[in-house]
Order: C-alpha cells, then structure tokens, then sequence
C-alpha cells in the first residue's frame, strides 16, 4: 500500500520563451510525442498510485480545466487552483494547501513542473514520504539531475544522499520534490512566493534530502526543445 496519494502540478506560468506558440495555449497542454505534457505527468502519477492531483493554473487555466476533466479518465481526482495572477511556486502551495491536505490534516506530497518532461517512477518516492511524515520539522527530498547544457554549474551539491549549498559534486534540480504542506504554514494564501528560499533554508538546516535521476529528462523551455523532444519521444514508437 502506497503512503503518498497526493501530488501537485505546477502549471500557472505564462511560458514567455514558448512563445508564441503559447499565446493562445498553455504550455503544460503544448504536445510532445502525441499527447500534452502534463498529460505525460499525470499518467505516470497515476500508474504510481496517486489517488489525488492538484493543478494550479493563471494563465488560460480555463482551457487546462476543459482539456483535462475530473481525472476520471485516469482513474483519479483532478483538483484545480485556480489564481488570477501567477503566484510562483510557494504561493502556489499556500494557495493549494486546502486541497492538498484533508481536514487540514498536513501532507506529505509530491510536486513537479507541468513543463517538465520525465521517465521518472513517482512510486519509487513512497519510503521519502513516510520518511518525511515521521520528522517532527518539516523536510523535503529533491530529484536532481545531470547538468544540462544550458545551467552547466548546477543548483545544490549532492553527497550521500544528503543535498548542500556548496558540496560537489554539484547537480540540477529536476522540478520533481516531495514536500510537507507544514513549511507552508505561515504563508498566506494569495501571497506570491518562490521556492528558492524554501530550498535554501531547509538544506541549511540539514533537513533535505536528494537522489540523482538519470534517465530521460527534458526541461522544456522553448520551441526548439519541444521540437526535439517530440521528434526523441516519436522515435520511440
């Protein structure tokens, strides 16, 4: 029985580098390989067990909500937070919090980027969950990646399993974390808040953890790099 049911999709931006393919649709619906991006992510979160999968969403959310549905096709719940203007990604969490938790109950939960594509296996999470659940301050676990070409220094250092400011080797990472909603507890809803100071202060505490993916992942920034991975995915079937 898996402990992680919930997870979280960050697709609120307004993918400025995409454009213009992205004036007029979101980027987590831009196609890649015969299907939309987070459609890539939300099947294999659910193939993992996820029972629940939030999305937030500003920019032409509408559509989002229309191209997706409830989840039912998927054998899950799709839950939607909607934001007038994009939050970033900590204030999308405080926005979220609600439908993340139960009760307010706190929970432990994965999150990654609508933009991101990833082979990775949501299920392999499941032990960092309830590692996560049973620290009395809250942690997170981060999936890092190999140095892509366009962020060569990387974000944090990687030893043992445990991340670092300033340790090498150093890696990228990948928008794929498990997260506990209590960091977020003193963040309002409706406030605009980044990630990056979240991140910071919990590796500076020793309370993150990281794992080095290295199969196939794409961070999709701009057409050529759909291009790419459309023509790398359709190559496949």
């Amino acid at each position: 029985m898996n402990y992680l049911k919930k997870a979280m999709i960050f697709a609120a931006g307004r993918g400025e580098r995409m454009r213009p393919l992205t004036d007029s649709r979101p980027k987590p619906l831009l196609e890649a390989g015969g299907r939309a991006l987070i459609e890539w992510q939300i099947e294999r979160l659910a193939r993992a067990g996820f029972r629940t999968v939030v999305i937030n969403h500003a920019w032409l959310g509408a559509q989002i909500e229309a191209a997706l549905g409830d989840g039912s096709r998927w054998n899950i719940a799709l839950r939607y937070s909607p934001e007038g203007e994009a939050l970033e990604t900590a204030g999308g969490i405080a926005q979220a919090r609600a439908l993340l938790e139960d009760a307010g109950k706190p929970e432990i939960f994965v999150a990654v980027s609508g933009d991101v594509y990833a082979d990775f296996d949501y299920g392999t999470l499941d032990d960092h969950g309830a590692r996560l659940a049973a620290l009395p301050e809250p942690g997170m676990h981060l999936v890092m990646v190999p140095n892509p070409p366009f962020h060569p220094a990387g974000d944090f250092g990687l030893v043992e399993g445990v991340l670092s400011l300033d340790a090498s080797p150093r890696f990228t990472f990948g928008n794929i974390g498990l997260y506990d909603t209590r960091m977020f507890g003193d963040l309002q809803p409706g406030t605009r808040r980044a990630l990056t100071p979240y991140y910071r202060d919990a590796i500076a505490r020793g309370r993150a953890t990281g794992e080095l993916y290295e199969g196939l992942w794409e961070n999709v920034g701009t057409p050529a790099q759909l291009q790419a991975l459309d023509e790398k995915l359709a190559a496949r079937r």
